[in-house]
């Protein structure tokens, strides 16, 4: 492909749009905090932040992470049509050939990147961006197993970094638990507001297939699961200060669940989507007062 042609096949606003940065850097940002925090230094007692494996590690993760943004463009665009008209990238601002090819080096690149790091990170880096695809192009389209993967890979960024160190420390399963939960309420919520373009084209998630009210039943059960495995984790560390932390963002979270309740438009659910997001950036943050 020339230049001319790659040219005019990408722009640098849709490359902006499709590749989600803010999303990115938060990515970014929680493998960083949880390395510096709760991993704190390498196995031979290297400052973690001086070891440069583990900026290779997080750019591998972020790649596959932008990579992952990409092929859910690409395989969701007629229903982006239909649920976010204005928001179509694919097509539009980037040839569709375009988001297969930088899909594909964006992977590749990462798993090259793992390789450097470790073997391992390497084989999780590749199952990673294999279950990206799959996600895209069939389990998001099925009741829940969807939602459970983005959800899973979301935990698993956390764990990586304690993962690649050897340092299976409860902290960092407590973070990965709560980023594992929160990230599972907020694809249902995205559900729930995506219900118009996925009935159309034939989806079956969570809220087509047990309706609008189970669905909501669904979240409340899975918020009760969060709460609970949160606070048994908390009582095993018997952190103080992680203890309060995690009491007051507690009260938070219960009137994000309130207003999950009182939730019956798709602004609403826009909404709860960006509320759930400021959620995990908070408790990312908690990782500095330990």
């Amino acid at each position: 492909m020339n230049t001319k042609s790659m040219e005019r096949s990408i722009s640098i606003s849709g490359l902006f749009r499709i590749s989600r940065p803010v999303n990115l850097l938060m990515v970014a940002f929680a493998q960083l905090m949880t390395a510096y925090f709760l991993v704190e230094t390498t196995p031979v007692g290297l400052p973690v932040l001086q070891d440069f494996r583990l900026y290779l590690l997080v750019l591998s993760t972020v790649m596959i992470t932008a990579a992952g943004y990409m092929i859910n463009d690409y395989y969701d665009v007629k229903i982006d049509y239909v649920n976010r008209p204005h928001e179509v990238v694919v097509g539009k601002s980037i040839k569709r050939r375009m988001v297969i090819f930088l899909h594909t080096i964006l992977n590749f690149s990462a798993i090259g990147l793992g390789y450097l790091v470790s073997p391992r990170i390497a084989v999780v880096n590749f199952i990673a961006a294999f279950l990206l695809w799959l996600y895209s192009n069939r389990l998001k389209r099925e009741p829940f197993i969807g939602n459970l993967t983005v959800a899973f890979l979301t935990g698993l960024s956390i764990y990586l970094v304690a993962y690649f160190y050897q340092k299976s420390e409860l902290l960092v399963l407590t973070y990965s638990i709560f980023a594992f939960f929160l990230n599972l309420i907020r694809e249902i919520i995205k559900d729930i507001e995506d219900r118009p373009g996925d009935r159309k084209h034939g989806c079956r998630t969570l809220p087509i297939v047990i309706g609008f009210r189970r669905t909501k039943q669904v979240i409340f059960l899975i918020a009760f699961a969060f709460v609970c495995s949160i606070l048994i984790v908390t009582f095993k560390i018997n952190n103080p200060v992680l203890f309060v932390y995690f009491g007051v963002l507690g009260i938070v979270f219960m009137w994000f669940m309130r207003k999950i309740y009182l939730a019956d438009r798709k602004d609403h659910f826009k909404q709860l989507s960006i509320i759930s997001k400021i959620l995990m950036l908070v408790g990312t943050l908690s990782m500095g007062f330990l």
